[in-house]
């Protein structure tokens, strides 16, 4: 009993645990998102400057990472040469910049829920750009799967009250360039051998960010602020603001560390419900029956998906432990053959 009890009482620990880390990831993921929308909606705050709030979001990222790594020791760099820097890193956050960059401008020109109602198309363009990196298999089936996905946000388009040309082009842009980020990390770090956490991801790739972000910043939003002499910055709103976004990373640390990827994938569809809903109901976004029913068929495919992908991970994990019992039993009739040979 005392050891079944204590089983038991470590599986309830894990199941707390998990819930626990996905619940911070949704509330910080849901923060952020809702306190860029307030920063930059011109019926909000007013200031739709979207470059200048992601400058100002690295800048905070990166100087917490350097004092986590360099100065408080919290996490070991990553050794990294000049070279790799150059043709890995530097590449990945020039995509994340414009990645941060498109996105954060969207929630100028579209409601919070729409752009939750796009951002499912990212398994379409990850699954898209890894078959064109020939980083994964073109199957029918799975092609199909990212049809209807895209099918169903194109009605929940369709439906949209207030639609806006620009910022459909902007979100989906941002979801392209976040699409090849990531399968860059997997192409020039992960094949290398080499892991980032956030913490060690800001500390390398947010000043990089604002050098690539500094380039259209000083061209587009630099003259319209000097002109806005009326302006103040307020410490409290951009500080709660970057402190959210550096939280976030830590909680995407924890909860794929602690957890997996696929679960913060199931997680992020929850999140995308809430913010529809927190939507409709406190900003007052208006969400049409057309927007939902397509929505719910992109919302269908993207869960066959992480299904599909997670009984492909299940099937590797089995091969792995095939493999690895067949190496065993042939290392110990080898041990075996050897004793009687010396006998």
């Amino acid at each position: 009993m005392g050891k079944g009890g204590s089983l038991s009482d470590n599986v309830i620990k894990n199941i707390i645990l998990s819930y626990t880390y996905v619940s911070i990831w949704i509330l910080l993921s849901f923060t952020v998102i809702v306190y860029n929308k307030y920063i930059l909606d011109k019926k909000l705050y007013n200031w739709p400057f979207p470059i200048s709030l992601t400058m100002i979001h690295m800048s905070f990222c990166a100087t917490l990472a350097f004092l986590l790594v360099k100065v408080f020791r919290f996490v070991d760099p990553v050794s990294m040469s000049k070279d790799l820097y150059l043709s890995s890193v530097v590449p990945i956050g020039a995509l994340y910049s414009l990645s941060l960059w498109l996105s954060n401008s969207a929630y100028i020109y579209l409601s919070v829920s729409f752009i939750q109602m796009l951002k499912a198309l990212m398994p379409v363009a990850v699954y898209s750009i890894g078959v064109l990196f020939k980083k994964e298999s073109f199957k029918a089936d799975t092609m199909l799967n990212m049809v209807s996905i895209s099918f169903g946000v194109a009605i929940a388009a369709y439906g949209e009250a207030r639609f806006d040309t620009w910022g459909v082009v902007l979100q989906l842009g941002a979801v392209a360039f976040e699409a090849t980020r990531l399968v860059l990390i997997q192409i020039l770090l992960t094949s290398k051998g080499i892991t980032l956490n956030p913490i060690t991801s800001l500390y390398y790739v947010a000043p990089c960010c604002l050098v690539f972000l500094l380039v259209p910043w000083i061209f587009v939003e630099y003259p319209v602020l000097k002109e806005s002499s009326s302006f103040e910055f307020d410490f409290v709103i951009f500080g709660t603001n970057s402190f959210c976004a550096f939280a976030l990373n830590l909680a995407v640390f924890l909860l794929v560390g602690k957890t997996s990827a696929l679960t913060m994938n199931v997680a992020g569809v929850v999140k995308d419900w809430l913010l529809i809903a927190f939507s409709w109901s406190v900003i007052k976004d208006t969400v049409t029956p057309i927007n939902l029913f397509g929505y719910g068929l992109a919302f269908l495919g993207v869960a066959y998906y992480n299904h599909a992908k997670l009984q492909s991970l299940k099937a590797k994990e089995a091969e792995k432990k095939v493999a690895q019992t067949g190496e065993e039993a042939g290392r110990l009739l080898g041990e075996k053959q050897g004793q009687g040979s010396d006998k």
